[in-house]
């Protein structure tokens, strides 16, 4: 491609609302623009990245013996009442009313669409297992769209549906795409570890995120030095630790004046107590019912982990009616003893015996209570956040924390959604069953994103060569000088019949404007045509990643990039 016929707009301003350097860089080097809030268009360059990056994901998938589909993208509300997940899912869905009045929806992902094919094409265990996979637009009503691609309303993804007839098949599909992806993001050159997650809004059992290691990563994860257990912070794990066999405090309870004394912070200064002395007492409504967790005062809650422990739909803090309804007193003075609510307890208490908490009256607090004694606990758990000092729930071993971007998920969905769906075939003995699903997402943008975040430098992008819009591209210095104009033109020719995806920069611009657009927007290898250089029979060949040089005879030229290329260096 000649670049004077290109449209790739760059720029060298970084954009005021674009915070992360992924989304500075694809603004400035001219791969996408805002439309509006969360919503880009993709430029050409752009969309080479995107278009090579789901060609890798189609052939891994296609290798892992998924067949590809397109499924539409405006849904029926009556498929997502079936699930359950209209109400549910919440205000990213956005719903909406065609001309005939009937309640629709932008799919933010298909599960429902693709169990409602399967259930009416697939009727006997002979047509199973499937794995069908599509690479669609998606849409989610983010309530705050940030950090360009990773963060929109409108993306890209990759998901696929597996249906298998019992958990075993279910196991192999999972274990089919979970290689799969890990192949994926080696082709693309990225750092990235695969964590045990919580399956959120998809549903399901079992899942694994695939997140890219950057120290600009939204997310947290937690993995270990001595084994390979890896999880992200809402399903990081917490072993049970074993229990105290000390007698305990012999004390009663004592209650004490604590006037306008609510934080943690402020009950420790007054009470001259150490914060894990403390038990933090919090109400939630879980499906408009109060439960009160407990949690030693250092340590915070897991509200994931609660939700997952309850098995409910909804779990959010209680409001001000609710802590008085239970507790008799306003927000800041709740406590166990006597509250008219389930009590659940995080790890932390076991062992604990001579405690500090609420006392359901305001401005006052316990002194001296005595889990088990003065209040019961209907069951513990782990309900809490993992932090670096606790040991591997796997090995005992220490625990580090790291940054990451989700950019893929696979989940076990187990029945979710064939049984909420009737989606049943036929089994050997003519019985009737139901599918075993998964699913498997990939964030088509958010990828080309993260690998940004990896591959940059003061000058801009710096792609891994799979990813790469073009391979080359070869600078004249000058374009008025026929001499450098006609051997950059001829090897340009040269390297397009040989396959090479390259550019030849024929605009009529300052040598230095050329080489800074050519790091900007990343390209692997520059060839520099200069007088001096091809005057003595030579060219320039320069590495964007490395930044090595190599100084070359024109006729080395073209087999030494095709050999760099076909080792993927």
């Amino acid at each position: 491609m000649r670049y004077s016929e290109m449209f790739l707009p760059t720029g060298r301003e970084v954009p005021s609302d674009a915070e992360l350097i992924s989304h500075q860089l694809m603004i400035r080097a001219g791969l996408m623009r805002k439309l509006t809030s969360g919503v880009y268009s993709y430029l050409p360059l752009g969309y080479r990245v995107i278009r090579k990056f789901e060609q890798i994901v189609r052939e891994e998938m296609n290798r892992a013996g998924a067949q590809e589909i397109f499924l539409p993208m405006v849904q029926p509300a009556e498929l997502w009442q079936e699930s359950g997940r209209w109400v549910r899912y919440g205000k990213e869905l956005l719903r909406f009313r065609d001309r005939h009045d009937r309640e629709c929806c932008l799919g933010p992902t298909h599960e429902e669409v693709i169990t409602d094919l399967v259930r009416n094409e697939i009727k006997t265990y002979r047509q199973l297992p499937r794995n069908l996979y599509q690479i669609q637009t998606k849409f989610r009503d983010e309530i705050r769209p940030r950090f360009g691609v990773m963060r929109c309303r409108e993306f890209g993804m990759k998901d696929a549906y597996s249906f298998d007839t019992d958990e075993a098949g279910a196991e192999v599909s999972y274990r089919k795409m979970f290689e799969a992806y890990q192949r994926i993001f080696t082709r693309c050159g990225l750092n990235f570890r695969p964590v045990e997650a919580d399956s959120g809004s998809i549903g399901g059992r079992y899942s694994h995120e695939f997140m890219v290691m950057a120290n600009s990563g939204e997310d947290a994860i937690c993995h270990c030095s001595a084994c390979n257990y890896a999880a992200n912070l809402e399903k990081a794990e917490i072993a049970r630790p074993a229990e105290s066999e000390t007698a305990g405090t012999t004390l009663d309870v004592e209650e004490v004046n604590t006037p306008g004394v609510r934080t943690i912070e402020e009950v420790c200064s007054f009470l001259q107590v150490a914060p894990d002395a403390v038990v933090k007492t919090l109400i939630f409504s879980v499906d408009d019912t109060p439960v009160a967790v407990l949690i030693r005062g250092d340590q915070e809650v897991n509200e994931i982990k609660v939700k997952n422990f309850l098995g409910c739909d909804s779990l959010e803090l209680a409001d001000d009616a609710m802590i008085r309804k239970v507790t008799g007193s306003p927000l800041g003075f709740a406590g166990a003893v006597g509250i008219q609510a389930r009590v659940i307890a995080d790890y932390s208490l076991l062992g604990m015996s001579d405690c500090v908490m609420g006392a359901n009256r305001e401005d006052y607090h316990l002194r001296h209570v005595k889990p088990g004694r003065d209040f019961p606990i209907a069951d513990y758990a782990d309900l809490r956040i993992i932090r670096e000092s606790d040991p591997c729930p796997r090995c005992g071993g220490e625990v580090r924390f790291a940054r990451g971007i989700e950019v893929g998920h696979v989940f076990k969905l187990g029945t979710k959604y064939s049984k909420a769906m009737k989606a049943v075939f036929l089994d050997q003995s003519g019985k009737e069953k139901i599918m075993v699903m998964g699913c498997y997402g990939i964030g088509i943008g958010r990828t080309v994103a993260a690998t940004i975040e990896q591959n940059y430098d003061a000058d801009g992008i710096v792609w891994p060569l799979p990813l790469a819009p073009y391979a080359v591209i070869i600078t004249p210095v000058n374009v008025n000088e026929k001499m450098l104009a006609d051997a950059a033109a001829e090897l340009y020719h040269i390297l397009t019949e040989k396959g090479v995806e390259v550019i030849l920069d024929d605009r009529d611009e300052r040598a230095g404007v050329k080489f800074k657009d050519a790091d900007l927007i990343g390209i692997p290898y520059r060839v520099t045509v200069g007088p001096k250089r091809l005057a003595g029979g030579k060219m320039e060949i320069k590495t964007r990643r490395s930044g090595e040089v190599a100084i070359l005879p024109v006729s080395e030229v073209t087999p030494f990039l095709i050999a760099r290329i076909r080792e993927g260096l």
